[in-house]
């Protein structure tokens, strides 16, 4: 149960995560979306009524099509700069309801030992790659047009993004991808997490990137961070890492290093504008200005912050470079950034309603970095073509003014019709044009007994932080 997805195509894609002609194909030449309420962009909010042009995988224009463009009706909806999910781990999409017969986790660290990182010990391939497409149907079914994902499979490195790149290729998701290095199954999965980054990097490819991967500093040893910054600079790209998610990151940087985890992230090159931080949650006000200060971007978890009870980040207000991910909780941007906001106002009285929008906003600019494309996010000529269209019915007008209150109380996921990535019409009314929904949950639902199995089998993690309880 590991070829190819019925209604997919025939065979996987020539180069990994390259974009192959689906049903829709044709479409990526020229369309018109007609009639509907235009946000041009989310940070600054700009609204128009017009139609939208797209000619290949740019907007071609904002304004009346020529005679003969091929036309899509979109009136009475709202079509805008599709999501970007900065933080996303695709492996967790197959553990909705997974077993668990250990005793409850006591804090964090029991969370990884006894729940994911038993997981990622118990994926092999064919669970990869359906992870990826499960998860990946699912982000662009809810308007995220790309997503910049953080992965491992201790037992399956080699190749592995090529596995998920080919298969959201196949989806038309456009991807952002790194494999998680980590010392905590020891020096040569470290070493091998090290070479699947840089060899991926290194691939060509056209909605697939590559970023540098790594866990965080409580799994990390000193030259292992080197490595994985030599790697970044080496390929012109940035770290993405798990920074102070728990104070079990904090207490380990301190009794090993002497520093805070940012400063020892500091010391080593990481810092820069290239650089994204996930979580920031434990960070003391001079770290967070020294993240600031160093134009790294920071992605904010609210909902798995919630869930993990790890607290609240204090980045959320901090800078423009925050921007919002789901850790591995759905590709929902759309509910990620409405309980983001209240989350937000409950922390601090008075949070401006514009708060979502301007977090969505930075999302697609820190994709675009890596794509080359500064204009990834913005609905205007030259731009890529990655919109979603909403059927969201307006019940009081929608102004530049007020687009963060129909946002946050108004729209949902399933307002969701059409999702437009690079030009091409991947969701149509729900559904991909590419592959078959239905084919995609029974290879699932086929695979994931067998996951689960394997699961089972596996103990709880033996790495501990140093300076942890019990260490």
């Amino acid at each position: 149960m590991t070829g190819p997805v019925p209604g997919g195509p025939a065979s996987p894609p020539a180069a990994a995560g390259e974009q192959q002609p689906g049903p829709a194909a044709a479409l990526a030449g020229q369309l018109a979306l007609c009639g509907g309420t235009v946000v041009t962009s989310l940070d600054p909010v700009q609204v128009t009524a017009a139609d939208v042009v797209i000619g290949g995988d740019r907007i071609a224009a904002v304004g009346a099509p020529r005679p003969g463009v091929p036309r899509r009706d979109c009136s009475g909806c709202l079509v805008l700069p599709g999501n970007v999910c900065a933080h996303h781990h695709l492996y967790s999409a197959l553990a909705r309801g997974m077993p668990y017969r250990l005793p409850p986790p006591r804090n964090f660290t029991e969370i990884l030992q006894r729940i994911w990182w038993r997981l990622d010990r118990a994926l092999d391939e064919p669970s990869v790659r359906l992870s990826a497409l499960v998860g990946g149907l699912a982000a662009l079914q809810a308007g995220t047009t790309t997503v910049i994902d953080h992965h491992a499979s201790p037992n399956f490195i080699d190749g592995s993004l090529d596995v998920i790149a080919g298969a959201l290729g196949e989806l038309g998701l456009r991807s952002v991808l790194c494999y998680e290095v980590t010392d905590r199954d020891g020096a040569a999965q470290a070493a091998a997490g090290v070479a699947e980054n840089r060899r991926f990097l290194a691939r060509p490819g056209t909605l697939a990137r590559g970023m540098m991967g790594a866990h965080a500093s409580f799994t990390l040893s000193k030259d292992t961070l080197a490595a994985c910054q030599e790697t970044a600079r080496a390929a012109g790209t940035g770290l993405h890492i798990h920074v102070a998610e728990d104070a079990a990151d904090q207490e380990d940087a301190k009794a090993s290093y002497g520093v805070p985890v940012v400063e020892r992230l500091a010391a080593a090159g990481v810092l820069g504008p290239r650089a994204l931080l996930a979580h920031c949650v434990h960070v003391s006000g001079r770290e967070a200005a020294d993240i600031a200060a160093a134009g790294a971007a920071v992605a904010h978890n609210p909902r798995s912050n919630m869930n993990n009870r790890v607290g609240y980040s204090p980045l959320a207000h901090a800078g423009d470079r925050v921007a919002l991910g789901t850790d591995g909780i759905g590709g929902d941007m759309i509910t990620e950034s409405q309980l983001g906001y209240f989350r937000a106002t409950e922390a601090w009285p008075g949070t401006d309603p514009s708060w979502p929008l301007r977090r969505l906003a930075e999302g697609p600019r820190i994709a675009g970095q890596s794509f080359g494309e500064p204009r990834l996010g913005l609905i205007e000529p030259g731009a890529p073509a990655d919109l979603i269209v909403l059927g969201y019915p307006q019940p009081t007008p929608l102004t530049a003014d007020n687009l963060a209150g129909h946002w946050v109380f108004g729209v949902s996921p399933p307002h969701v019709r059409d999702v437009i990535v690079a030009g091409e019409l991947v969701i149509a009314g729900g559904r991909s044009t590419r592959l078959d929904d239905a084919e995609i949950a029974a290879q699932a639902a086929h695979e994931t007994p067998r996951l689960w199995a394997r699961l089972d089998e596996i103990p709880p993690h033996p790495f501990t932080p140093a300076g942890w309880p019990g260490t």
